[in-house]
């Protein structure tokens, strides 16, 4: 995601491995199929054991605390259809594994107090506001026992001062899974099954068990809200079937989130990660009704591309966009189409 704080800036992202070797190169990467069930079966609807005012169906917004040429945009004014806004992003400090938040000027509050009445009038209209870390340019080290420590209590600090109701892994620069997972862990143990917790791994990042997100993702399954892996910004990549899959496409998005929903995740803790607009990232943009027809082949096994999934997830927890502000720039193009048709999901 790009947190780039230059107007009018287009998003510029590191490539993907994978778009570098080549699908061939790459399709050594270890993928967890498991695909036991026969074909026509269905996966149980279901609800992930934390962050119950999460409605089953979600769509996830990440709102910009920068200007980067969207839209100014108060977190007041982001549209109903966002049931989780992921407020981007927190800053670190000089401690490591410490984070802070500092709101930009450049968004005309008069006060911080003005804000947090504005993440309470949120919540009392039952939207979950949450603090992201990471970014495109968010670099957070949480990689021993002390900066695991430091990211828990200045986290939950900063659910305490602004009332967020939990926090986003938006790493992407590599994260340590050991110590990530303590730190989720110790800010679990203090809020319980009130956490809103969510994940944005890159693509690459859940192509395998083995990688650190996956992992941690696994290790904090017991209290993770949603894993909205951003299908963007990246090159080919394998399928749950071994097929490579061109990003762009219904059967990118159905064929890769297959892999996380045959992998141990339970289908509420996943979600289709996609830009808002073709400005919101430098590739992998997906119309509106592309994202839709992904979602009914996933939880229902209609409107599907080539790649037909063995079974369906009804409890598929939903979608995700980079973001609420490229979403207003395009006249909520994106959020008024998804937006209710994950609110009518079966």
């Amino acid at each position: 995601m790009d947190n780039t704080p230059t107007v009018g800036a287009r998003p510029t992202r590191r490539r993907p491995l994978a778009l570098v070797l080549g699908a061939g190169a790459f399709a050594g990467v270890l993928i967890t199929t498991a695909l036991s069930a026969g074909a026509g079966a269905t996966e149980p609807a279901g609800q992930s054991p934390g962050a119950q005012q999460v409605p089953g169906h979600a769509v996830t917004g990440y709102w910009h605390n920068f200007d980067n040429g969207s839209v100014l945009q108060r977190l007041a004014d982001v549209p109903d259809d966002f049931d989780i806004i992921a407020v981007s992003f927190a800053d670190s400090t000089a401690v490591p594994g410490e984070i802070e938040f500092n709101l930009d000027p450049v968004l005309g509050y008069t006060s911080e107090q003005e804000f947090k009445d504005e993440i309470a009038a949120k919540q009392a209209d039952g939207k979950s506001v949450i603090i992201s870390v990471g970014g495109e340019l968010g670099n957070v080290a949480v990689n021993d026992p002390a900066s695991a420590d430091a990211f828990t209590r200045s986290t939950l600090a900063l659910m305490e001062e602004y009332g967020f109701d939990g926090v986003d892994i938006d790493l992407e620069h590599g994260i340590n899974a050991t110590y990530l997972t303590q730190a989720m862990e110790g800010i679990y143990a203090a809020t319980g099954d009130s956490l809103v917790y969510t994940m944005a791994p890159q693509t690459l990042d859940m192509q395998s068990t083995g990688s650190a997100y996956f992992q941690l993702a696994l290790n904090t399954k017991d209290f993770l809200t949603v894993v909205n892996t951003q299908y963007y910004n990246s090159g080919t990549m394998l399928g749950c079937d071994g097929q490579v899959y061109a990003a762009g496409t219904v059967d990118f998005l159905t064929a890769l989130a297959c892999i996380q929903l045959e992998s141990g995740l339970d289908a509420s803790q996943v979600g289709l990660g996609v830009p808002a607009s073709p400005n919101a990232a430098g590739s992998g943009y997906v119309a509106p009704a592309v994202v839709t027809a992904a979602l009914d082949c996933l939880t229902q096994g209609v409107n599907c591309g080539n790649f037909v999934p063995d079974r369906t997830y009804p409890g598929l927890r939903g979608a995700m966009t980079w973001s609420t502000n490229w979403d207003a720039h395009s006249g909520y193009a994106w959020s008024s189409v998804v937006g209710p048709h994950v609110r009518g999901l079966p």
